[in-house]
């Protein structure tokens, strides 16, 4: 019942919003952002934006990968903080990122430089989460225990820009001073062993304020220089456990009292880039046509997720709003992804063609397509191959339309493995690159590691799956990967490999 109360007050308060809202879109070489405020404002958080993720790269020498719409990340801008809980269907959030292939967004309040340096704001919020992206996306095999993983994100949150465009980095979280000042309810051994199992909340405030404490000590630190990436590569390369790896800091004892004597520093070190060193390629914005405006807070609703108790309401408010714009394919395309999460996979496929015969070159409504002609074909038990042929032809123009967008890829590989069969060899190519374009993706992460072990590749699957173990918001995934390792270590020990190919990953990728 929360979280049909929860999406009620969501739709009750888009219901409230003027009709006349300035929805526009910004779009850059990393970011596509949409927000309900002025051009000048969007502008600026988008090139902010921006020029974060250029620091990121100029601070470790990463080149820039060659992203197409579908790599880009989505930010919308949503309003106020209570719209991001109603979102999150949990009260104590600030914002909130979800990483998907082909589909990555985040939310956020409408005023991403507005807080004050003692409150947890989007911009800080945003800012972690997109470290998290940057985290996933770059060092794709890196398995990052929480602490390291919460920790970086947390130390690049707080990077804010001077008068100059300067960017700053290193500046302590003061949104955590409480926590970081007043006792630690988590022993430094249980950080560094990977601080596993369900945490307080005391605690889990300890595990991101502690984890940017020892991750800015150890990277700053030049008695600790190296220990942080002979850490890492213990569990990565070696593979030893935490606990074993934590001997690259030698005693234990020592470096916490270091870092309790870090923690009363007045001033603590970081770096600056400096503003000629933030170039960035010119923004792009417009504003939305009346139907998109329209349509997008129930677009927004779907992509931050419905399940079988809220699908209905999104969907049901989609249909409205689609009777005043038939020929819009941004509207139809929402309404092909509303039906299709209630299960209305006729109505869903009704809509998708209305979007592709409006824009043909509407990715995403291919994708939809796709996905009712499956679904209505599995709930018809049709296994014709005719019919089959007819949902990779959907598959393939979606492909040729963009073949950097690992949705079409994914589809593929699911049109043989959810019938139970063995994909050939071009669809398994086909899922690999996807998962080199979207590593970031935990569900994708998961089929192809089931994908690899039925080609007794054990030695890869084993080690994509022990990135999702560490990973501190993969939760039940995480287990799965868990009991996989496992199987595969039993496996690897017998000396025997799997006879027949894997079922289906419990946890397919979802399109939107």
């Amino acid at each position: 019942m929360r979280c049909l109360a929860l999406l009620a007050l969501f739709l009750a308060v888009l219901a409230a919003r003027p009709a006349h809202a300035d929805w526009r879109v910004a779009e850059t070489a990393h970011f596509i952002v949409y927000a309900n405020a002025s051009e000048a404002a969007l502008r600026r958080n988008a090139e902010r934006l921006e020029k974060f993720d250029k620091a990121l790269r100029v601070s470790r020498g990463i080149l820039e990968p060659s992203l197409g719409k579908a790599g880009r990340l989505t930010v919308y801008f949503v309003g106020s903080k209570h719209r991001v809980a109603a979102l999150a269907g949990t009260a104590n959030v600030a914002g909130f990122y979800i990483p998907r292939a082909g589909a990555s967004v985040a939310f956020v309040p409408d005023d991403l430089f507005g807080d004050g340096p003692l409150a947890l704001g989007s911009q800080q919020v945003l800012q972690h989460e997109y470290a998290h992206h940057f985290m996933a996306t770059t060092w794709p095999n890196a398995a990052f225990p929480s602490w390291v993983s919460e920790g970086w994100a947390e130390f690049h949150a707080t990077a804010s820009f001077d008068r100059e465009g300067n960017l700053q980095f290193g500046g302590a979280p003061l949104y955590r001073a409480h926590g970081l000042l007043t006792g630690n309810p988590l022993p430094i051994q249980q950080i560094l062993a990977g601080a596993a199992g369900k945490l307080r909340a005391d605690q889990r405030d300890a595990l991101y304020g502690r984890g940017w404490a020892l991750v800015h000590y150890l990277t700053f630190a030049p008695s600790r220089k190296g220990q942080l990436s002979a850490y890492l590569d213990a569990i990565t390369k070696e593979r030893k456990s935490p606990e074993a790896a934590a001997a690259a800091f030698g005693d234990l004892g020592a470096l916490n009292k270091e870092l309790g004597r870090f923690l009363q520093q007045p001033k603590i070190t970081g770096f600056r880039i400096r503003a000629e060193n933030l170039a960035i390629p010119p923004v792009t914005l417009r504003l939305l046509r009346p139907g998109e405006a329209a349509i997008l807070p129930l677009r927004i609703r779907s992509d931050a997720g419905v399940d079988e108790k809220t699908a209905p309401g999104v969907y049901a408010e989609a249909k409205k709003i689609a009777t005043r714009f038939p020929d819009d394919p941004a509207v139809q395309r929402a309404l092909a992804e509303a039906a299709y999460d209630a299960g209305d996979y006729a109505a869903a496929l009704a809509a998708a063609d209305r979007a592709i015969a409006a824009d043909p070159k509407l990715v995403e409504a291919h994708c939809y397509r796709a996905m009712a002609q499956m679904a209505l074909a599995a709930a018809a038990k049709d296994d014709k191959p005719e019919t089959w042929t007819a949902i990779r032809q959907t598959i393939g123009r979606a492909n040729r339309l963009n073949t950097e967008d690992p949705r079409p890829l994914i589809l593929f590989y699911r049109s043989y493995a959810e019938r139970r069969q063995w994909p050939p060899q071009i669809a398994r190519d086909g899922l690999m690159h996807a998962y080199a374009l979207a590593p970031q993706d935990r569900g994708l992460r998961m089929q192809v590691a089931g994908m690899l072990v039925g080609e007794k590749k054990l030695a890869e699957a084993r080690a994509m799956l022990l990135v999702l173990t560490y990973d501190p918001h993969a939760s039940g995934i995480g287990a799965a990967a868990s009991k996989m390792i496992d199987t595969i270590d039993a496996q690897t020990k017998a000396g025997a490999a799997p006879a027949s190919a894997p079922s289906p990953s419990p946890t397919p990728t979802r399109t939107n």
